[in-house]
């Protein structure tokens, strides 16, 4: 258990970075500056730390449920854990591997998987479609081309040298229309991406139901990057879960940074940046104490919680305040965790008990109709759902025979106007939450009968719920805002704002509003980390 600082220890102290918020960037920024030598304190608004990873014993006692994310693949294969993973290793990380990674499931009983297997992969797909068995095939093969060049691309800070030399070195090994095939790649919608591709409705909406992962429903522009990546790294890689929960993460990140003379201050809710000529130079929390920064303060935090909120208007321009205002929110999210006396009894056979993931959508036609639902503010009648049977890889995370079911849905309203089925009058997500966990529960019935007598405890999250534990989840959002193409890439969080910088020298941004964006990939805080430890501030903020 870690222990807040003291607040003898927080009260004059002087670090040379501050940074606001331990979730996962916020940590990776943390450990990079104590690594180089820098002095550095972590300040945590809530008892524990960890942002949007968190695994706590919801439901009963020794049923461990993560509340958000639980999908490790991007930190896993994150150039962070190359550089770290050893280190995190020795300080108690460890992962549960799954050969098993994602399927769907359909109305008319059919399953179809994805594994590690590629024969056994190519089979399932091949009883929907020859052909699509056969493109399988050649994406696959195209994935394992482009991989090398794509993968460094996404973990380059945008715009930069780097990135360009990766587009460069990418079109020496791939050809010259290599960034002209990667630009359609990236401006396709995943319905134009899957349609292209594959003939069967079930392969479509297996490709394309990790659209909705993000804030990507079938025909949005931009949304075909995300399935292609998952669907092949997943294919030939599996998922790695938390060994025992997500939180195996944030546990060896707090152990790593505090032996590298790093300190984590819990309970340490920060009141706004102390900005001194135009610069950040410490911290002021709540309790009135003050932290100061010689180099400066790194916020963990996504633009509306920290601007407005920590850094007032006046100290911003007001087209800045503008871009602020402008930045746009993903539709919220909906956790429904469950504990269980056994997993789900699919009707499509007890197979579909091994898989990590199961989504139900189940076609592209729904999966679009409940993202245009929840944008307008009506609960969807038919929302897409992942479900996942965490301790169908990591038994360690129920007692003995049981098991725990997470999950989310995709996607809601952060506020509600009516239901798209005309069968829920609350308006509120607090007199809300109840009935429409219910009408998940039957939906997941639907293809596993016997779910709700297997319900041992149940604890619901609702968008309000989400925002409550963090604020970052803005209305529930657990993305960071919105990844369409307005907002995304060298575009994120604002035009002319890349690099994790702000106005305001010496203050600096890192997480899920900037670049690479949501996931548990570490990303943004490793390049930032580097970049602080690379140039002086000062010329970083030009």
């Amino acid at each position: 258990m870690i222990s807040p600082i003291s607040k003898r220890g927080v009260m004059g102290s002087t670090y040379d970075w501050v940074v606001v918020g331990s979730g996962i960037n916020g940590l990776a920024t943390a450990v990079v500056l104590a690594s180089a030598g820098r002095s550095v304190i972590v300040l945590e608004r809530n008892a524990a730390p960890g942002g949007a990873v968190r695994t706590e014993e919801l439901t009963l006692p020794g049923f461990r449920h993560d509340l958000f994310a639980t999908n490790l693949n991007l930190f896993a294969g994150s150039p962070f854990f190359a550089e770290y993973g050893d280190d995190l290793v020795r300080h108690g990380l460890a992962f549960a591997p799954s050969d098993k990674p994602f399927s769907s499931v359909f109305p008319d009983g059919r399953f179809v998987g994805v594994s590690t297997d590629m024969a056994a992969t190519l089979d399932m797909v091949g009883a929907m479609s020859v052909a699509d068995a056969e493109a399988w095939t050649g994406l696959a093969d195209w994935f394992g081309e482009v991989a090398p060049h794509l993968f460094p691309l996404l973990g380059t800070t945008l715009p930069s040298v780097q990135a360009a030399r990766a587009l460069f070195d990418g079109s020496r090994a791939l050809g010259w229309t290599w960034p002209l095939d990667l630009a359609r790649l990236v401006m396709q919608s995943s319905r134009e991406f899957v349609e292209e591709h594959f003939e069967s409705r079930e392969v479509q909406a297996l490709c394309a139901s990790w659209g909705m992962h993000l804030d990507f429903p079938p025909d949005a522009p931009g949304g075909a990057l995300f399935p292609f990546l998952e669907t092949f790294a997943s294919n030939f890689n599996g998922m790695v879960l938390g060994l025992g929960g997500a939180n195996t993460i944030i546990d060896a990140l707090v152990s790593l940074l505090e032996s590298r003379g790093g300190a984590l201050g819990l309970s340490s809710d920060v009141a706004s940046i102390t900005i001194e000529d135009d610069r950040a130079v410490g911290v002021e929390l709540a309790t009135g104490e003050r932290i100061s920064a010689r180099g400066g303060v790194v916020a963990n935090l996504t633009p509306k919680v920290l601007f407005g909120r920590l850094v007032p208007s006046a100290n911003l321009t007001p087209r800045f305040n503008r871009q602020v205002a402008a930045y746009r929110h993903a539709p919220a999210a909906f956790m429904v965790h469950l504990a269980m006396s056994g997993l789900p009894g699919w009707s499509a056979g007890d197979e579909v008990k091994d898989w990590a993931y199961v989504h139900i959508g189940p076609y592209l036609e729904d999966m679009g109709l409940a993202y245009q639902q929840a944008v307008g503010g009506l609960l969807p009648e038919r929302p897409t759902l992942v479900v996942g049977q965490p301790t169908a890889v990591d038994p360690s995370r129920a007692p003995e025979g049981k098991h725990v079911l997470w999950v989310q849905v995709r996607v809601v309203p952060s506020t509600i106007r009516g239901d798209a089925a005309g069968e829920i009058a609350a308006t509120s997500w607090g007199d809300a939450k109840e009935p429409y966990a219910d009408r998940v529960i039957e939906l997941i019935e639907e293809h596993a009968p016997d779910v709700a007598s297997k319900i041992l405890g149940r604890h619901v999250l609702s968008p309000e719920d989400l925002e409550a534990y963090n604020p970052n989840l803005i209305g529930g959002d657990s993305l960071g805002g919105s990844h369409h193409p307005m907002q995304f890439a060298g575009l994120r969080p604002f035009p002319g704002w890349t690099k994790y910088r702000t106005p305001i020298e010496g203050l600096f941004m890192c997480g899920a509003s900037t670049w690479p964006g949501a996931g548990v990939g570490a990303g943004s805080g490793y390049l930032l980390g580097k970049r602080l430890v690379g140039k002086r501030s000062s010329l970083f903020c030009r």
